[in-house]
């Protein structure tokens, strides 16, 4: 079996900022971090992986920082993530 997961990078929603004016989400200084629902697909891929067999690939899209998605889902155990 072959699961794709697709993840995306967000702003931590624990730490933005409201810009008073326009009401805007201000971006700047704000850590990203996976999506947290991404992460319980990751989740839920790893454990059929681990039950039925298969591996299991990671995909995201974005600016170059979105990368770093893709290796911190490397380290929860996804199996690879495609080359550019």
């Amino acid at each position: 079996m072959h699961i794709v997961v697709c993840v995306k990078q967000v702003p931590d929603s624990a730490q933005i900022r409201v810009h008073p004016v326009t009401n805007t989400i201000m971006r700047q200084g704000v850590p990203t971090i996976i999506n947290p629902y991404d992460l319980f697909a990751l989740e839920e891929a790893l454990w059929l992986r681990d039950k039925h067999g298969g591996e299991v690939t990671v995909l995201t899209m974005g600016p170059p920082m979105a990368e770093d998605s893709l290796h911190k889902a490397l380290t929860f155990g996804a199996d690879r993530e495609p080359c550019c």
